[in-house]
């Protein structure tokens, strides 16, 4: 069994920054890989980006260059930070590990930009 739990979203103004955690229960991330998906409303749950434990990372295009994903050396927190922020980031969003039969998502955090 895995808790994840996200922060660290909130309102800012299109350009600017956040970063999210997401932190687990135990060192998920040194034995999966572990994802950032968004959701926003009246849309579909997309994929953000991932890191996998070797530290690699990889995004969706929508958002390469101006979001990157990293870990604590613990690897028991994970996170996203967003740079250059545009009303379409507005979204719920989740990180997900791939462990067990359905993997574990946690509760979502709400990042709004405003224009």
């Amino acid at each position: 069994q895995v808790q994840l739990v996200e922060s660290g979203g909130g309102l800012v103004q299109a350009g600017g920054s956040l970063r999210l955690s997401c932190t687990a229960s135990r060192s998920v991330v040194s034995v999966s890989h572990a994802a950032w998906y968004r959701q926003a409303p009246g849309k579909q749950r997309e994929w953000v980006g991932r890191i996998i434990p070797s530290g690699l990372t990889e995004y969706a295009d929508s958002v390469k260059g101006r979001f990157s994903i990293s870990r604590d050396k613990r690897m028991s927190t994970m996170y996203l930070q967003m740079n250059r922020l545009t009303p379409e980031d507005t979204a719920v969003y989740y990180c997900y590990v791939p462990l067990g039969d359905s993997g574990y998502w946690g509760q979502g955090t709400q990042v709004t930009v405003s224009s």
